[in-house]
């Protein structure tokens, strides 16, 4: 499966374009970034407002019930079959988030542009400042439900009743239990494996070839693999990773470590 494109290589004409930027230190930045300029056509779908509900309890960016990314995708003016583009400032997980729940609703055109906003226009993609209009329509997402593992899901692997492989984006500092800037509790989910999402990048884009070799030998095609991070939003550029890499059988705990320790007596482990 091909998740990143360079815009380079793919006819953008007929493209609908999302503008995903964000920043976890500042979450106004991705508005106002979008309000002063945008790709031409773009709508700005917000992690904080759009991507994620504060009001469910859990995880600090839990996913929007279906319900709620239906009415997103309608009136965002988006149809199952459309060629779609997402962008970010580049090398991001905020437009791989955005990617990951129109998979899980079914989109199957949808990818990830390798250059960020500077870079796009450094290219020559027309701007705008002004917010489209986009034309609702009647979507109706097919879910991929075996994309989405639960708190269940993976309670089911820590107690051994379940066999599958849990990957941890976070750095290595923090899923050793080193430091822990945002969580309540420091360390990582019992049996889990760390992958540092970084480790996807150079520069500021993503080169999923260049980290295959350490991905294929910290997780094998065959197994069943369960990625997290913090909340949910680092991990989703993993998981596309794996499955540009081809890996059948993926799943995200969108809820993340957040989520899992939200349980008073969740285990967790230090190394």
């Amino acid at each position: 499966m091909q998740v990143f494109v360079s815009s380079q290589d793919v006819k953008t004409e007929q493209a609908k374009w999302i503008d995903a930027r964000f920043a976890l230190s500042d979450d106004q930045y991705g508005s106002k970034a979008y309000d002063e300029s945008h790709i031409e056509g773009a709508i700005h779908w917000d992690l904080a407002n759009d991507l994620s509900d504060a009001s469910i309890e859990g995880g600090r960016h839990m996913l929007p019930s279906k319900e709620r990314l239906t009415e997103l995708f309608r009136t965002s003016g988006l149809e199952l079959e459309d060629f779609i583009l997402i962008y970010d400032d580049g090398g991001s997980p905020f437009a791989t988030r955005a990617w990951w729940i129109l998979h899980y609703a079914g989109f199957k055109n949808v990818y990830v542009v390798l250059e960020g906003m500077k870079e796009l226009q450094a290219l020559g993609f027309a701007t705008m400042n002004d917010k489209p209009q986009p034309v609702a329509t009647h979507v109706e997402p097919q879910w991929q439900d075996e994309i989405y593992a639960t708190r269940e899901d993976v309670a089911e692997v820590v107690a051994g009743d379940r066999e599958a492989v849990l990957v941890d984006a976070r750095a290595a500092i923090r899923y050793r239990g080193e430091h822990e800037p945002l969580d309540k509790r420091a360390g990582h989910i019992p049996t889990a494996r760390n992958f540092d999402w970084e480790q996807l990048k150079a520069d500021k884009t993503y080169d999923v070839k260049q980290a295959s070799d350490a991905l294929t030998k910290l997780v094998q095609k065959k197994d069943d693999v369960i990625v997290y991070c913090g909340s949910g939003v680092s991990a989703t550029p993993l998981f596309a990773a794996l499955k540009e890499l081809n890996y059948p059988n993926v799943r995200l705990y969108v809820g993340s470590f957040s989520d899992w320790i939200s349980h008073d007596d969740a285990p967790i482990e230090t190394l």
